[in-house]
């Protein structure tokens, strides 16, 4: 396998998981309404643990994400995490829409961080699929690491701007009543991401 193929490998298999709906999307979606770099600054914050976790896989520490007991911790607080934030949303509505922009302004990075660290499915996927990648990269020494890692981190940067460029947009084509509905939209997608973090956690439990 040349190491152009490799990349062009990482490339595809990140981008059908940052395509992926879920809790980021809906955050980046529900941020990017009032900041239209918030994508940026969340892929910023996804970054920040994600770059440490690649280095802790390769150095063999993978496998204690997949231990029962470390999965239902990072589930609970995963969902109790995304809960809070469609809590906060909801009642953000019942406020003027300036007022819940200078709610959400300055916190994508730390939505990135946490929703990142809390996130049971990137972390089993790091563990599983991440893991054999980044082996991969390693046998063509630290410089193919380094391009792996900044590649598959791209595609995430990249994916999230969008989205949040595009919500930007679409709050001020839709105006108030239309921003409030795909608010309202992505507060429940939240719930509903937290409620399942939380199931999956208790059916480990059980």
């Amino acid at each position: 396998m040349t190491f152009v193929f490799f990349l062009l490998q990482v490339l595809i298999i990140s981008c059908t998981g940052a395509l992926q709906p879920g809790p980021v999307t809906a955050t980046v979606i529900t941020m990017g309404a009032h900041n239209r770099w918030a994508g940026s600054f969340l892929a910023l914050g996804h970054g920040i643990i994600e770059f440490p976790l690649m280095i802790v896989i390769i150095l063999g520490m993978g496998k204690y994400f997949q231990i029962p007991k470390v999965q239902i911790l990072i589930g609970f607080a995963g969902g109790i995490f995304l809960i809070m934030m469609a809590i906060q949303t909801f009642i953000n509505l019942k406020s003027k829409i300036n007022s819940e922009s200078k709610a959400l302004k300055g916190k994508p990075v730390l939505a990135g961080i946490i929703l990142t660290a809390s996130n049971p499915y990137f972390l089993i996927w790091w563990g599983t699929v991440g893991l054999a990648l980044a082996t991969q990269a390693v046998e063509w020494g630290i410089w193919a690491f380094v391009l792996f890692a900044l590649t598959h981190w791209l595609v995430d940067l990249i994916w999230l701007q969008l989205l949040s460029i595009a919500s930007f947009k679409g709050s001020v084509l839709l105006g108030r009543r239309g921003l409030r509905a795909v608010l309202i939209f992505c507060a429940a997608a939240l719930l509903v991401f937290g409620l399942i973090f939380i199931f999956n956690a208790v059916k480990i439990m059980i």
